[in-house]
């Protein structure tokens, strides 16, 4: 087990980063804040996934001592009363992509002038889902405030009961999302749901098992408006690398594999499929940075790029597509704190020395924490701390460091008695 107080030192300094990124009148967090933690910083806008991230991670931070009882739920009352007058689809209940920070506006133009378009996303859902299910099951005096969102929300929308089976096996595939209005681009209009009018899905399904859309996959089910064979229909191709098997995810990223076992114990649930997978990608992520590339440092995930902007990193053999994401951009090795932080809950010891390497060689670190990205031939770090990045950092702590706790609380014995039948029968081809 690493040193305990490193790991809670790690935690602290990340919720630092959210105080300074929560909105005192709203409680929503804004998308991004410089390293400085001004506020006059902030981005200015947020998405579903940023919110249902100050959700758990509230949750988190009075798990691990770091915020005091009433104070935790002061901040999940104002943030679910925000919430709760936000604009929303009104049939399925779920969020648009984009709105404003300060005050729940849905936004139609980004702060920089880019027009956009407002889209509700499957998988942007399912993580406002899995926060509002984790305050709820947390915090009795917020739950009736969270489930008032929460049960309006129907993961049914998304879900396309004919899709897949080309082999004859089970069916159901989730979109990528939808439009309500002509976004000028290729659509489907489908309804999914009985009763409902028809809305212009994405063109394309999310097929693989091994994706981050299986956080919605599993809160769809959870709540019966998603069948399980549809986790049951999702691909599994193999990869082989180092002489092993193993599921990829689409780009190769920690973050596809890793992020839904915050919530989710998968490895602890189905440790011949799950538990060996997940472990297997930990383990090739760090010997294709360590052994392979001889970089020094590993974690690969999409991120904020050091500088400015933002990329998707991986690692190319354990990817689906072809080519996958890359680890290497413009000369720079982009190594992202937030990989290793999930992968303390599957290799503790080797991604807390990774973690502390980066911080001491590389000065990867600041007032809140860990910066998003580093090269790590230069020691140039990103210049911003990302609201979806420092969840998965403080979610991921609080779980090494709190018994679990944000597991405990997603998975209440209702949540566990109608997906670990389904987690546990789901077989995937690897030796």
């Amino acid at each position: 087990m690493p040193d305990t107080d490193l790991l809670t030192r790690w935690a602290t300094d990340t919720w630092r980063s959210f105080e300074a990124m929560t909105d005192p009148d709203s409680g929503l967090p804004t998308d991004s804040i410089a390293t400085s933690l001004d506020p006059a910083t902030r981005s200015g806008y947020t998405s579903p996934t940023n919110i249902g991230g100050l959700l758990w991670c509230t949750v988190a931070a009075r798990d691990l001592g770091l915020l005091p009882a009433a104070d935790a739920r002061d901040r999940l009352r104002r943030l679910l009363a925000t919430l709760a007058g936000m604009e929303v689809h009104d049939e399925s209940g779920m969020f648009f992509n984009w709105y404003d920070d300060r005050t729940g506006a849905l936004l139609h133009w980004m702060p920089d002038g880019g027009t956009i378009h407002p889209f509700l996303s499957s998988v942007d859902n399912g993580w406002l889902a899995a926060g509002l299910m984790v305050a709820a099951a947390a915090e009795p005096d917020v739950a009736t405030e969270a489930h008032r969102v929460l049960d309006r929300m129907h993961f049914g929308a998304f879900h396309d009961a004919a899709a897949g089976g080309s082999d004859g096996g089970p069916r159901g595939r989730l979109r990528g999302g939808f439009w309500v209005a002509d976004p000028g681009q290729d659509t489907v209009s489908e309804a999914y749901v009985e009763g409902h009018a028809p809305v212009l899905h994405t063109p394309h399904h999310y097929d693989l098992l091994d994706s981050e859309p299986r956080i919605a996959s599993y809160v769809g089910i959870a709540h019966g408006q998603i069948p399980p064979e549809h986790y049951a229909s999702l691909d599994t191709p193999v990869r082989h690398y180092r002489g092993r098997d193993v599921v990829p995810t689409y780009g190769g990223s920690m973050f596809e594999a890793l992020m839904p076992t915050i919530f989710v114990p998968e490895a602890a649930w189905a440790p011949a499929t799950w538990g060996v997978n997940e472990a297997r990608t930990v383990a090739l992520q760090r010997e294709y940075a360590l052994d392979e590339k001889v970089y020094g440092y590993w974690g690969f995930s999409p991120c904020g790029k050091p500088g400015e902007g933002y990329g998707v990193f991986g690692v190319p053999p354990i990817a689906w597509v072809e080519g996958g994401y890359p680890s290497e951009e413009d000369g720079e090795v982009v190594v992202t704190p937030h990989a290793s932080a999930m992968a303390l809950m599957v290799e503790p010891d080797a991604a807390a020395d990774n973690l502390a390497r980066l911080e001491r060689d590389l000065g990867a670190y600041g007032p809140g924490g860990f910066v998003d990205a580093v090269d790590v031939r230069t020691g140039r770090g990103a210049g911003r701390y990302l609201s979806l990045d420092q969840s998965m950092v403080l979610g991921s702590l609080a779980n090494v460091l709190a018994d679990d706790c944000l597991r405990r609380w997603f998975c209440t014995p209702d949540v566990e008695a109608v997906l670990r039948p389904v987690v546990e029968a789901r077989q995937m081809p690897i030796a």
